[in-house]
């Protein structure tokens, strides 16, 4: 392929590159950036897309985000790449402090007083809890036992305060990014339209005849 790595990475180089990029955060984020002043649509779609990529980055759906943010840019009516880059605003940093804060957020909201719960811990149960999901899953196709005597502790206790909890700061952020992201990327594509009016405007200045910009030859050429 054309664009593979000539040395394939190791899993520490892997592991390493998603807490912290080649180049560090502060070029990542100007390459996203630049990325979505770039897209092909109208800003509005575009910031709405980042908005539901931000959204979605804040529920414990690990392993979906993607997906979901595709279909809801879709529906929406957001553009689908924004959303996927708005997706990174859950990154391996930031990650902990939303799974601990969303959680937090979730038992108050639903008034069960839970005591804080450490971010390796919510990590560990989810990990956990999908290993029991594949397991039975297995179990469904090869026909053995299924049991799932952990999951309705992990949902009362974790998944659902995570997915209530969540969607507080979540629509925070998100209406934080889209407010932000839409000016900059409207003056963005204004100044994009502008430099391409006076680039067209210098071409038909050039083969114009008699215009101060055009030169005696080019009058001379159009006239022989």
């Amino acid at each position: 392929m054309v664009f593979r790595r000539r040395t394939r990475r190791t899993a520490w180089e892997w592991v390493k590159a998603s807490v912290y990029p080649q180049g560090g955060w502060l070029r990542a984020i100007r390459y996203v950036l630049h990325r979505l002043t770039r897209l092909p649509d109208p800003p509005h779609r575009i910031a709405r897309g980042i908005f539901v990529g931000a959204f979605v980055s804040f529920t414990p759906l690990f392993g979906l985000h993607i997906f979901v943010a595709v279909l809801l840019a879709y529906l929406v009516r957001g553009n689908i790449l924004a959303a996927l880059l708005g997706t990174l605003v859950g990154n391996p940093v930031t990650f902990p402090v939303i799974a601990v804060l969303s959680v937090q957020l979730g038992h108050m909201i639903l008034g069960t007083g839970v005591d804080g719960v450490p971010a390796a811990q919510i990590l560990t149960a989810f990990a956990n809890a999908g290993a029991e999901i594949w397991s039975n899953f297995v179990a469904l196709m090869m026909g053995g036992d299924v049991r799932w005597t952990n999951m309705r502790t992990f949902y009362v206790g974790l998944f659902k305060p995570y997915l209530i909890g969540g969607l507080v700061p979540g629509l925070a952020v998100a209406t934080l990014c889209y407010q932000l992201s839409l000016p900059v990327i409207t003056a963005y594509h204004r100044l994009r339209q502008k430099r391409r009016h006076d680039r067209a405007a210098r071409r038909q200045a050039l083969v114009t005849p008699g215009h101060p910009t055009a030169t005696p030859s080019d009058d001379k050429e159009r006239m022989g």
